[in-house]
């Protein structure tokens, strides 16, 4: 590359410069859900705080951030779908992504995982199925975890005296990692909200508006803490909302804000400058907040645009990764279920390197079977419209219209080979998903 083609490539636009298929996104979210198992390794095979929670002056840890990069790219990439679909077609583009692997993630842990650890633990499966409507039976869990929202996280109390993180005291769980999937489909259901009504289009200021509010909201917490480093405190007051259940408001914030950071990088995307000198710095200002304090209000906007510069600037050999496989959303669901299995089993007694590999390799071959076999499936279905739907919208057209188009020759769905929240090819329109 020329030297000054490369100063044109580090001095453009969001708009100019992530406008194709070739661009890093998908390592970067495949990094990210490699980062939620390792730092998952920690407690659930040791019972330590997560990875880097003492390295970083406890502001936060290595699967926190992960999660905190997640929702920035989802930010920018969902948002840009809502603005290119109409408000029925993004909504059955966000279910098709989030809800298949859920539930079928959900159905494994719960009528092929949970029995055997059962049978494991108890030494038969007895009274596992005796009653599973109850609260805390296998049936109860489906139910109560089907939309996202996770209001069981165990099952007959297991896993609760045969792992770390049992016996610490957090009981029965075996799938701690579906916590975020609410506020991200809150984050969802609020995009499509202000696409409907026509704010991403016609009034992209309010959501400028918007992240800076939340922002404000953010300093001022930190503010109020007293101290320059440490954990953030914790809002005292949550809500029950419908199918998603109990939602903190400390995350709403924090997640909302990395979120709608993400969406207004997209919106005003033609005046966001990708520029090396801004990328260094974010990387440098994030490194040092979290090592030496202010995470919250220096480190999570210099994360978030050091996410974006990396997509553009990433290698282009690189850009392959996630293209056509994007493994990223199964590795994050089933990590933590394998874990667990596997710290009951014992075989964290070999160490923790050993363990975070193990990990990865559960996580990766679910992952696979997961893309394969459920996810990249209902992808396919994402241009599906109901035949009723198809019949009303001929029968709208002109009578010359109709013709012209029972004529045309039929032309196949597209396959689904691309990750999921790629950027396709000119526009800078994307297809939808986590």
């Amino acid at each position: 590359m020329t030297t000054t083609a490369a100063f044109v490539r580090s001095r453009g636009t969001l708009a100019e410069l992530l406008s194709g298929r070739s661009n890093g996104i998908g390592l970067i979210r495949l990094c990210l859900a490699l980062g939620v198992v390792m730092s998952h390794s920690k407690p659930l095979g040791f019972g330590a705080n997560d990875l880097g929670y003492h390295l970083f002056d406890r502001q936060t840890n290595v699967g926190t951030m992960a999660v905190y990069g997640f929702f920035v790219l989802s930010g920018l990439l969902i948002t840009r779908s809502a603005r290119r679909t109409g408000l029925i077609r993004y909504a059955w583009h966000r279910c098709l992504r989030i809800l298949p692997g859920l539930w079928v993630c959900l159905l494994i842990t719960a009528l092929v995982v949970a029995p055997l650890v059962a049978l494991r633990e108890w030494g038969s499966i007895d009274g596992y199925f005796s009653d599973p409507w109850a609260p805390g039976g296998p049936f109860a869990y489906l139910q109560a975890n089907w939309w996202t929202g996770v209001r069981q996280y165990g099952i007959e109390g297991l896993f609760a005296k045969t792992t770390p993180w049992g016996r610490e005291g957090n009981g029965s769980v075996f799938n701690g990692a579906l916590w975020s999937l609410k506020y991200e489909m809150f984050c969802y259901v609020v995009v499509g909200v202000l696409a409907a009504t026509a704010v991403l289009r016609q009034a992209r200021r309010f959501l400028l508006f918007l992240t800076v509010a939340l922002y404000l909201s953010i300093f001022s917490d930190w503010w109020s803490s007293g101290q320059f480093s440490g954990p953030a405190s914790t809002a005292a007051w949550t809500f029950d909302a419908p199918l998603l259940g109990v939602m903190s408001f400390h995350w709403i914030v924090y997640l909302g804000f990395l979120f709608a950071f993400g969406a207004t990088l997209d919106l005003y995307r033609e005046r966001v400058p990708i520029n090396d000198a801004l990328g260094v710095g974010s990387a440098v200002a994030l490194g040092l907040s979290l090592l030496f304090g202010g995470f919250f209000v220096i480190g999570l906007p210099a994360f978030a645009y050091l996410l974006i510069w990396l997509s553009v600037r990433m290698p282009r050999r690189l850009h392959w990764v996630g293209r056509k496989n994007d493994y990223s959303y199964g590795i994050y669901i089933y990590g933590f279920v394998f874990q667990q299995v596997m710290a009951s089993l014992g075989w964290s007694r070999w160490g923790y390197v050993p363990f975070v590999l193990m990990s990865i390799a559960a996580a990766w071959t679910a992952a696979f079977l997961s893309w394969k076999l459920v996810e990249r499936p209902a992808l396919r279905l994402k241009d599906w419209t109901p035949g009723f739907v198809a019949r009303r919208s001929r029968q709208a057209l002109p009578v010359e219209q109709q013709s012209a188009a029972a004529e045309e020759p039929t032309v196949p769905a597209p396959r689904v080979d691309a990750p999921t929240e790629e950027i396709p090819q000119q526009t800078g329109t994307l297809v939808p998903g986590r």
